[in-house]
């Protein structure tokens, strides 16, 4: 199976080594800096566990540079899909499987929903491009557990977790889901294939949309923000909102708001992602972490005023230092 990876960050860069370093053929969508340093020096990976690799791939910042693949991996930050998704034509004219390693709710969430919604969201497909350029029929639904970073171009950190989940939006078992994982889990990753990758993607969005804009707003590791009483009982307040439209989209949470951050807890001074782009002057990612939740929320009748505080408190930091 040929993979084209589109964007070489922190789980992007990842995937597409460990995939390189397995056999697998791999070729990337880069641009900048990055394309610069992994054309000139190859991309190279520091493990948790203090190892090095370094692996030379064909990258380009054009798409028709680059041959056509089976599997093309989208592991870009929401802004960056919804700017370059004119871009990406050339990889999807053939229509490979595309699998979305990506923070957040995707485009395709409410459309593989019990009760579909053919609208698109405008806090992640503002126009509805993306939806129009890459069918519900060619998406697999993905799910990372797992922490990286790229702390220069064309370079990845591994810190722990290789854990992805992968399954097919509209539920089920399927014989592509299978090859997907098998692709994965022989490059390394803890893979599991889930009949209902909805709930999954919804349950990792109960967990992080409140830590991430949380510790981007005070500057704050998690366990600093877990020990102050106050910011953890707002946290549930909107996690207990957010559990409230899952139930009605389908995707209930069996746990309490409690029971999630005291699994967070574990994971100590542990920085989000949220927070490294903020403390690079990266964009954050608001829209489909936070925006996508208060949009579901008023399309299915669900109030929420806390999340709604979080996402007006967080845009605001952003705005005025330019992180938006």
């Amino acid at each position: 199976m040929r993979v084209t990876v589109v964007g070489l960050g922190a789980v992007g860069g990842l995937v597409a080594a460990r995939l390189l370093a397995a056999g697998v053929p791999v070729q990337a969508l880069a641009r900048g800096a990055t394309l610069a340093a992994v054309r000139e020096r190859g991309l190279r990976v520091d493990e948790a566990d203090g190892g090095r690799s370094v692996q030379r791939l064909v990258a380009s910042d054009r798409a028709a540079d680059l041959a056509p693949a089976d599997l093309v991996v989208i592991a870009l930050k929401g802004p960056g899909l919804v700017a370059g998704i004119g871009a990406l034509a050339p990889l999807l004219a053939h229509r490979p499987l595309v699998l979305p390693l990506m923070n957040g709710v995707p485009w395709w969430f409410l459309r593989a929903a019990p009760v579909p919604d053919e609208r698109p969201l405008a806090s992640v497909d503002p126009e509805g491009r993306i939806g129009a350029t890459i069918t519900l029929a060619d998406v697999l639904g993905g799910v990372v557990h797992l922490s990286a970073s790229s702390p220069a171009p064309g370079c990845v950190r591994h810190h722990n977790g290789r854990r992805l989940i992968v399954g097919e939006p509209l539920g089920g078992a399927s014989e592509r889901v299978a090859r997907v994982a098998a692709l994965l889990g022989g490059a390394g990753f803890d893979v599991e294939t889930s009949t209902d990758v909805r709930r999954d993607v919804w349950y990792k969005l109960w967990g992080n949309m409140t830590m991430n804009p949380m510790s981007a707003l005070t500057g704050a590791a998690c366990d600093r923000i877990l020990d102050d009483e106050l910011v953890r009982a707002f946290m549930a307040r909107a996690m207990d909102e957010a559990a409230a439209i899952g139930a009605r989209i389908g995707c209930p949470i069996a746990q309490t708001a409690e029971e999630r951050m005291a699994l967070t807890r574990q994971l100590g001074a542990f920085k989000t992602s949220m927070l490294q782009d903020a403390e690079a002057g990266r964009p954050l990612e608001l829209a489909s972490l936070v925006g996508a939740v208060r949009e579901i929320g008023q399309r299915v009748g669900v109030a929420t005023p806390h999340v709604d505080a979080l996402l007006g408190l967080t845009r605001l930091m952003a705005a005025t230092r330019g992180l938006l």
